[in-house]
């Protein structure tokens, strides 16, 4: 009797690791074929046709003012790539760069040349601000939204757990595709309300991973590591949900290859943490076996 109670548990935990590990593979295998699509050489297109704005400084500017902003790009610059941008959006200041050159006289009178660097205040706007233009490709997205009726007592868990420990969950209506967003100063997550359940679902598990792998403990860190930190939490989202029943491949490959460039060491290198962190989430599923994720009052996870 007592060998058979403490077996079942062991084979469990076993069964477990094995499937999240073998998600976890699933992803770089599928990543790996995107990655040899014409639909994938159009995204690279697209996104590589973006003027490099000194992203390392201004994005935490980017973040401050439109927390779910993606891409960015001047108001005729999105023209030119086939968006318009919606009347009465409001723009994103950001700071450019430009250099001039300028001949001046010395003490000598010989002409010398000088480079005077600037640094103009330019407004662009997010994708999530535009809408494309009749009649043009739309190559801006790898992801299909999820469509699923079930959430499978995701949802419902994971707003407990996160509300008992002091993040604030809200659900507004997000443009240009965002699903959410955590915002950790005022410990609040935002869900777009008008997702389907799973796919309310999936958000959901990719918030909480942001805050498990401490990626919003600094942003500055999360500016400079965005690319890294949205691969690890879309991969903990996939994982997860895939334990309970839900298949997130039509949002969740496309996402973490756009964010990872289809880079699938940097997706294997990640495995470690992504395995942790969806261990951790799935124990937080469970009932009566969950670790709060308590906020200290600087709006950081110690338990991250």
């Amino acid at each position: 009797m007592t060998t058979t109670t403490t077996r079942a548990p062991r084979k469990a935990a076993k069964e477990k690791k094995a499937q999240a590990e073998a998600l976890h593979a699933s992803i770089t295998d599928q990543v790996d074929a995107l990655r040899n699509t014409e639909q994938w050489k159009r995204f690279l297109g697209f996104a590589q046709s973006f003027h490099a704005y000194s992203l390392n400084n201004n994005l935490l500017l980017i973040l401050s003012q439109r927390p779910d902003a993606t891409t960015v790009a001047g108001f005729r610059a999105w023209q030119a790539k086939g968006r318009q941008v919606r009347k009465g959006e409001k723009g994103i200041r950001i700071f450019g760069y430009r250099q001039q050159k300028l001949v001046e006289e010395d003490e000598n009178g010989d002409d010398i040349e000088k480079t005077i660097t600037r640094y103009p205040i330019l407004t662009v706007f997010d994708i999530g601000q535009t809408d494309p233009i009749d009649d043009a490709d739309d190559n801006s997205s790898l992801t299909l939204p999820l469509v699923g009726t079930d959430d499978f007592g995701i949802v419902d868990t994971l707003s407990t757990h996160l509300t008992g420990a002091g993040w604030r969950i809200e659900y507004q209506s997000l443009s240009g595709g965002q699903s959410g967003y955590t915002a950790p100063e005022t410990h609040l997550i935002v869900i777009d309300s008008r997702l389907s359940p799973e796919h309310t679902a999936k958000t959901m598990i990719h918030e909480t991973a942001h805050i498990v792998l401490g990626h919003i403990d600094d942003m500055t860190e999360y500016a400079q590591h965005r690319g890294v930190m949205e691969t690890e939490a879309e991969s903990v989202a996939y994982i997860v949900a895939g334990m309970h029943g839900i298949d997130t491949s039509a949002y969740s490959i496309g996402y973490i290859a756009g964010w990872s460039n289809a880079n699938t060491d940097l997706i294997k290198s990640t495995a470690t943490r992504v395995l942790k962190a969806a261990h951790t989430i799935a124990e937080i599923l469970t009932p009566n076996n969950a670790e709060i994720l308590t906020p200290n009052a600087d709006g950081q996870n110690p338990n991250a």
